[in-house]
């Protein structure tokens, strides 16, 4: 007759990375809810410049191409929704983890680096669902939007949207090492987002930009996000009235291809879990 063996030498299984992962999902969700700097950053700000712009620059026909200026400015709107939710507010929420040791105790934890970093870009990926399923009922109650009614277009946002959120995502997080500290993130950032969107056909019409202007967004993802978006919101003959006379379709997935590897190998290279001074 066999001994049962003594309590302390039964081993219970630990959680899967799954169920890790899932958790931390919530936790990143409930931690966003709560914060209301960011819920205002995030879904308020994109829909108070929809309707401001929208208002100032009413038009149904924008520069003779029969388009609103509320179809093309959604598209822009989308884009970089995108890049603050993914870029600018990681860079800076991660910043300031780091100053309120935070990510220090998170990284004490038995919780996975991985599961943690996918935790976090699902919760950018939730996000920015909602924000863009937010922008979208607002484009079409207040301006008269048309959805999209090819499946083709539906294919395009679906990768444009996923492409444009792992670039953002990952150089939110490369980002957020290169900041000496959460309190200047928010300084540093803004401005670059700024210029970005002013230079990539987001608050004014790309083609009405001068040369040198669209050379300089071209390298930067924000352009290819926008343009991206354009290509499904707005009727195939827009289409000529881009600066190159197409979509650049194959460019864009590329170029945000590329930021996206680019991102991911600064973030993996130099994210840090301490303060410098911890270090």
């Amino acid at each position: 007759m066999s001994t049962p063996a003594p309590a302390s030498a039964v081993r219970t299984a630990g959680p899967s990375w799954w169920s890790m992962t899932v958790d931390r999902l919530k936790v990143e969700l409930k931690e966003f809810v709560r914060s209301r700097e960011q819920m205002i950053f995030i879904f308020f700000f994109p829909m108070i410049f929809l309707v401001m712009f929208g208002m100032i620059f009413n038009t149904d026909d924008l520069y003779g191409t029969g388009v609103s200026f509320g179809q093309y400015f959604l598209a822009g709107m989308i884009a970089t929704g995108i890049i603050n939710t993914g870029f600018q507010s990681l860079a800076i929420s991660l910043s300031i983890d780091r100053d309120e040791d935070v990510l220090k105790r998170i990284h004490a934890t038995p919780l996975p680096p991985t599961a943690y970093f996918a935790g976090k870009i699902a919760q950018v990926l939730v996000v920015s669902v909602v924000q863009n399923a937010l922008l979208i009922a607002m484009g079409v109650g207040l301006y008269g939007v048309e959805m999209p009614t090819q499946a083709s277009q539906w294919w395009t946002f679906t990768w444009v949207f996923l492409l444009g959120n792992a670039a953002s995502t990952v150089l939110g997080i490369a980002t957020s090492s290169l900041l000496r500290n959460g309190k200047a993130a928010s300084a540093i950032l803004t401005p670059v987002v700024l210029v970005l969107q002013f230079t990539s056909g987001v608050f004014v019409v790309f083609t009405q930009l001068p040369g040198w202007m669209q050379d300089f967004a071209s390298i930067f993802p924000l352009k290819w996000l926008a343009q991206g978006m354009r290509s499904v919101f707005l009727p195939e003959h827009f289409e000529a009235a881009e600066a190159s006379g197409s979509w650049q379709l194959p460019m864009g997935a590329l170029m945000l291809t590329l930021w996206f590897v680019i991102g991911l190998v600064v973030s993996v290279r130099t994210f840090r879990w301490l303060r410098p001074e911890d270090r």
